[in-house]
């Protein structure tokens, strides 16, 4: 998950680039209010990504530190049990709401295409 979130986010940079190279080579007197607006919605896409692969690794070493946790309870009398449900319930609702920052930028994504048909 984190390597298709990393891909999107590579492609968002290189579009990005793209643009930012287009309004660098565009003489004084041409509007570029388009190109400006698709680098806010690029610059928007990019953060939600960030942040789903933020709470994608965050989730990762949740659950590792459950499995830890997990295993030093078994293998020690200390009572660890709470500490990890709450670290496995932490580690799952990060994972949820990573798919939510996804789904996100993947709605805005698909928003700013245009399905005209052709002339």
């Amino acid at each position: 998950m984190v390597g298709t979130a990393a891909g999107r986010l590579t492609r968002i940079i290189d579009r990005g680039r793209l643009i930012e190279d287009r309004i660098e080579a565009a003489s004084n007197g041409e509007p570029m209010t388009k190109a400006y607006a698709e680098l806010r919605d690029l610059r928007q896409r990019g953060r939600l990504v960030n942040a789903c692969i933020a709470l994608l690794i965050l989730c990762a070493i949740l659950i590792g530190v459950t499995i830890v946790i997990l295993f030093l309870g078994e293998t020690t009398q200390l009572e660890f049990l709470r500490l990890a449900t709450i670290s496995f319930l932490a580690g799952v609702s990060f994972f949820l709401i990573a798919l939510m920052c996804f789904l996100t930028e993947t709605i805005l994504a698909t928003r700013i295409l245009k399905f005209a048909k052709p002339k």
